[in-house]
C-alpha cells in the first residue's frame, strides 16, 4: 500500500486496516508501530499515520553534503546565513589544535536536497590557511570542491561524532519541522595529509530524512 502512494499521503485508521484485512487491531498496531520505526511511515498525533518522505542514507565513505544527495538522484542545494571572519572560540579551538581567539572563517548554511530543508551546517576553518573562504560564494556549492579545487586542499581522512538530539528553537524554524523533532548532530574534523586538523564542522540533519547505513564485519 506504501508503495502505490505518495509521500505525504494518509493511511487508512487501525480500525480500517483491521477490518480490510481481518486482524486484530493490536496486530494492525504492532505493524504500524515497526513501519514507524523502519521510517516508512510517519505518526501524527491527533491526526492519523502517513507515508513518510524517503530517508536518505549516509555512505561509509567520506563524502561531501552534495555528493550525497546526488547520489541519490537529489537535487542539493544551500542557503548561506552567515559567513565571515570569527575569533575562535573554546570547542572550535580544541578540535582545530588553535589557540582560543585565533581568527576563523565561520560558515553557517541551510542545506537542502530538491529545495527541501535537510540539514543545518556551521563549518569553521583557519583564517591564516583559508581567509578568503570568507569571500567565496557558497551560495549552492560544495565546501569539499572549493576546498579540494579553489584551495588545493586535500583531506583523505576525517574524524567523525554522531550524537542524537531535539531539533529546537530557531534550527527548528530553519529545518521546518515542529520542535522537539528527532536529529542526527555530526561533529566532523576533516584531516589532511600531514595528520593535522584542517576544518571542523558539525552539521544538524533531519531525523525524518535521514539514516546512518552500516555494514560491519565481525573479526575472528
Amino acid at each position: 500500500m506504501i508503495d502505490a502512494l505518495k509521500p505525504g499521503d494518509p493511511l487508512p485508521s487501525e480500525r480500517e486496516l483491521a477490518e480490510r484485512y481481518d486482524v486484530a487491531r493490536m496486530t494492525v498496531r504492532a505493524e504500524i508501530t515497526r513501519l514507524a520505526a523502519e521510517g516508512l511511515v510517519e505518526r501524527v498525533q491527533g491526526r492519523g499515520t502517513f507515508v513518510a518522505e524517503a530517508r536518505v542514507a549516509q555512505a561509509a565513505a567520506l563524502s561531501s553534503f552534495t555528493e550525497d544527495m546526488r547520489a541519490r538522484g537529489l537535487k542539493p542545494g544551500s542557503q548561506v546565513l552567515g559567513q565571515g571572519t570569527v575569533p575562535a572560540d573554546d570547542l572550535v579551538s580544541r578540535r582545530l589544535g588553535i589557540d582560543v581567539g585565533t581568527p576563523v572563517v565561520r560558515v553557517r548554511r541551510v542545506r537542502t536536497a530538491d529545495g527541501e530543508p535537510m540539514a543545518l551546517e556551521e563549518a569553521f576553518l583557519p583564517a591564516d590557511r583559508f581567509g578568503e573562504m570568507a569571500d567565496e560564494d557558497l551560495e549552492g556549492a560544495s565546501l569539499f570542491t572549493v576546498l579540494e579545487e579553489r584551495f588545493g586542499a586535500r583531506f583523505p581522512e576525517a574524524d567523525q561524532r554522531v550524537v542524537a538530539v531535539e531539533i529546537v528553537g530557531e534550527d527548528a524554524n530553519l529545518l521546518r519541522v515542529a520542535p522537539g523533532r528527532a536529529g542526527l548532530k555530526f561533529h566532523t574534523i576533516l584531516i589532511d595529509a600531514d595528520d593535522r586538523p584542517l576544518a571542523y564542522a558539525w552539521s544538524l540533519f533531519r531525523g525524518d530524512r535521514y539514516e546512518i547505513r552500516l555494514r560491519q564485519e565481525r573479526r575472528a
